[in-house]
């Protein structure tokens, strides 16, 4: 009898974590496809989703049946180990949302060239995009080699393109200035290829000193600043603030310092240990303004279609992975310690931002 292997966070101290066992069924019913998970990406992003949690529904892809503990879900690629679905054949390759797990067992929908989704009655309500999961048969850009870099790249690049097509989409609100905060993470370094690769907005980075050399030799940023040297940011030039992290203290000093040359705030993560701002906090100038990528991308589904959108996105992402591939060194960890050792490392911002962490629950 074959078993399951998931690592749970407690939803109330992320740094409090287990590994639980289930047992996986023998026989699939009509429609079910168990998929199994090799290795999923851990990123920054991923302690986004801790923080944000209960309220854009990350705790919902993955119900655990416990209220205190939590799967945070992750991006990675898997096989169809089994399939009770007549257009879904055992042994294909699927990139797409996974928990942090060996396996996981999904009620798949009507399935295309492109994709397929998971119908399961938990994911009624949640954002379809975070259902799908992508054949590699059917993706145009698809290399085996490079699996472990688009787990870790593809979603957090995807969430960066439509951060700044909504920027676009908004005249970039008449500024001169993209300000994007923790500069060193992989979707702000996501981000500042994209306002470089359009060229309409000065991409301007603010990291810790210990980084700032690093951003600098990156490339994709105009300027690097760090957060000793907010009140340095050239606050004459009208801005644009994307924040990747929530930092209380440091939205504070960036809202003053600015004034009424900051036109719109935008955040993407919540990656600080405090939290993101929370609901009753004011800040001079804008309000921040929480970022869902998939409402951009149903708006531009709607207007593009979906292989037009997909095009587009795929054709600035293989260009983002080559670029990457000067800079991101890929680790690796195997087995339920070193799961844990590297959840708890990308917790506590230790990790390195020329490394990307990838998982495998089980050793070998």
């Amino acid at each position: 009898m074959s078993t399951q292997l998931t690592l749970e966070t407690n939803r109330k101290a992320f740094d409090e974590l287990r590994v639980v066992q289930d047992t996986l069924p023998e026989t699939l019913e009509d429609g079910q496809v168990l998929l199994e998970v090799d290795r999923f990406a851990l990123t920054a992003n991923n302690i986004s989703y801790c923080h944000v949690g209960d309220l854009l529904g990350y705790w919902r892809f993955f119900p655990t049946g416990d209220e205190a503990w939590g799967r945070v879900p992750s991006m990675g690629y898997a096989t169809v180990l089994k399939s009770a679905h007549s257009e879904i054949d055992a042994g294909e390759r699927v990139w797409g949302f996974f928990p942090m797990s060996t396996h996981l067992l999904i009620n798949a929908g009507k399935a295309n060239s492109y994709n397929f989704c998971d119908i399961s009655e938990h994911r009624d309500g949640l954002a379809p995009i975070y259902a799908q999961f992508q054949r590699a048969a059917g993706n145009p850009i698809y290399e085996a080699a490079r699996e472990e870099q688009d787990s870790l790249l593809r979603g957090l690049y995807l969430t960066s393109w439509l951060c700044e097509d909504a920027l676009f989409d908004n005249d970039f609100y008449a500024a001169k200035d993209c300000l994007i905060t923790s500069a060193s993470s992989k979707t702000s370094i996501a981000l500042a290829h994209a306002v470089q690769a359009r060229g309409a907005l000065r991409s301007v980075g603010l990291t810790s000193a210990g980084n700032k050399a690093f951003c600098e030799q990156l490339g994709c940023y105009d300027a690097v600043f760090t957060y000793d040297d907010i009140e340095s940011l050239p606050a004459q030039n009208s801005t644009v603030s994307v924040d990747m992290a929530g930092d209380r203290a440091v939205n504070m000093a960036l809202h003053s310092h600015y004034g009424d040359e900051l036109r719109y705030a935008c955040l993407v993560g919540a990656t600080h240990q405090d939290g993101p701002m929370g609901a009753g906090e004011t800040l001079p100038g804008p309000k921040p303004e929480l970022f869902f990528a998939p409402a951009q991308a149903a708006k531009r589904s709607k207007e593009w279609g979906p292989s037009e959108m997909e095009k587009r996105i795929a054709s600035s992402f293989v260009n983002f992975r080559r670029f990457a591939d000067d800079w991101l060194k890929i680790r690796h960890f195997d087995g339920e310690s070193a799961a844990q050792e590297a959840f708890l490392k990308v917790l506590q911002g230790a990790a390195s931002p020329t490394e990307g962490y990838t998982v495998s629950l089980s050793a070998g």
